[in-house]
């Protein structure tokens, strides 16, 4: 299982925020009969009263916008949840605290570098931190969502900049790659070009030598036949001396 794929199971199966029980969302004519009856009911508050109501209502305005409230369907009936507004004891931080440890080695989370899993961890790890702060002081809880939120869009920021500088360098892998085939298609051309070259000079070699043989057998042959040719000439001279001495020598007597 890939790191993402454990990173959506977390999200559907682990949850560190505390929330309340499911509640049932009852229809429009309910809900409308539910308004009536409060508006008869309706009794004016004191000032005093007012204040805690406007505290209140802020307050689970802070909370809902730590994470909004579920709603789903199931046998054809809405349900919604929201977050909890119940205090946080020393037992329940504990709790968390032993919980988070043991999930980050459940799903064998990286104790160094990147980690989707570690992040999406310590993301529910940190709302549930701001729920609890928040109910003790809703201002803090306030600057927490806001410190919270400018951390995800420097992260968003950061991921979007890396998967860009990703993209690029793929890119330059791919044209590197590509032309590094080029390269290797080349040099195999040339490689074959130059074997070829070099059969070719190969065989000019064995031309050079055979002319240069025959050349040296035809001299040879030439040298041989001039030297005959001279001994017989010598030959013939030396019958023609000595008939012409034989026609001269008996005049002389």
């Amino acid at each position: 299982m890939s790191a993402d794929e454990k990173v959506l199971l977390i999200r559907s199966k682990v949850n560190l925020v505390q929330f309340e029980n499911p509640v049932l969302i009852s229809n429009n004519n309910q809900a409308k009969q539910d308004t009536n009856s409060v508006k008869t009911n309706a009794h004016p508050m004191e000032s005093g009263d007012d204040v805690d109501e406007c505290e209140r209502q802020s307050c689970d305005d802070v909370l809902n916008s730590i994470l909004p409230p579920r709603e789903w369907e199931k046998d054809g009936k809405t349900f919604r949840q929201c977050i909890s507004n119940k205090p946080a004891t020393e037992i329940n931080v504990k709790k968390l605290n032993e919980k988070f440890d043991t999930l980050l080695k459940q799903y064998n989370a990286k104790e160094v570098g990147i980690c989707p899993i570690k992040e999406e961890l310590y993301r529910q790890c940190f709302n549930e931190v701001i729920r609890q702060v928040t109910l003790n002081c809703t201002e803090r809880g306030h600057m927490l969502i806001q410190i919270r939120e400018e951390i995800q869009m420097t992260i968003d920021a950061y991921k979007e900049l890396y998967e860009s500088v990703l993209a690029n360098g793929i890119r330059k892998l791919l044209r590197r790659e590509h032309k590094k085939s080029d390269l290797s298609i080349r040099a195999k051309q040339l490689t074959s070009e130059n074997e070829n070259l070099e059969i070719e000079l190969a065989e000019i070699y064995l031309m050079t030598e055979k002319l240069e043989r025959d050349a040296a057998e035809q001299r040879d042959a030439a040298i041989k036949r001039q030297a005959e040719e001279l001994t017989s000439l010598k030959k013939s001279n030396q019958l023609i001396k000595i008939q012409l001495e034989s026609i001269i020598s008996p005049k002389r007597v």
